[in-house]
């Protein structure tokens, strides 16, 4: 399995109480929080709007209801993880199309250089965290960055 870049999960790319409409609102909010750090290119907003029409990321899981997010590698300046706990839930449509829309409590954008983060292995890490009940709990109980960075990276690299 490959290694996880626990790194790329910091406080200042924790959010709580996001306020956004709808799904652009998001992503129009969400990037002027990132560009504003330094981390996305001006062509990210439309990048990550396309890619997400294209390729839905919305996941209804047992315990938690999320959408991972992301885009290619060139829209970003340097690689990230946001986690976004939004006031409301934010809409996305179901991965692969295969089931109704999705109101996202949690929301974790990706913004990876692909096989240098190794993408596929924390996309599965992220499915294997929000497929565990208690894992999904603990981590919509936190209501600190700190607490979300130590939280989300304890159950990433668990096996």
């Amino acid at each position: 399995m490959a290694t996880i870049d626990t790194d790329l999960f910091k406080p200042e790319l924790v959010f709580f109480d996001f306020e956004a409409e709808d799904r652009e609102d998001f992503f129009k909010k969400l990037g002027k929080e990132l560009g504003d750090r330094g981390y996305i290119k001006d062509t990210w907003y439309d990048a990550i709007t396309t890619r997400e029409a294209n390729y839905p990321t919305g996941l209804a899981c047992q315990a938690i209801n999320v959408a991972i997010p992301h885009t290619d590698p060139e829209h970003l300046e340097k690689p990230y993880i946001a986690v976004i706990k939004p006031k409301k839930p934010v809409v996305f449509e179901y991965m692969a199309g295969m089931g109704d829309p999705v109101p996202a409590e949690l929301i974790v954008n990706l913004g990876l250089l692909q096989h240098a983060e190794g993408q596929v292995a924390i996309l599965q890490a992220l499915m294997r965290v929000f497929m565990d009940d208690a894992a999904s709990a603990d981590i919509l109980a936190q209501d600190t960055p700190e607490g979300m960075v130590e939280t989300m990276v304890k159950y990433c690299v668990a096996e």
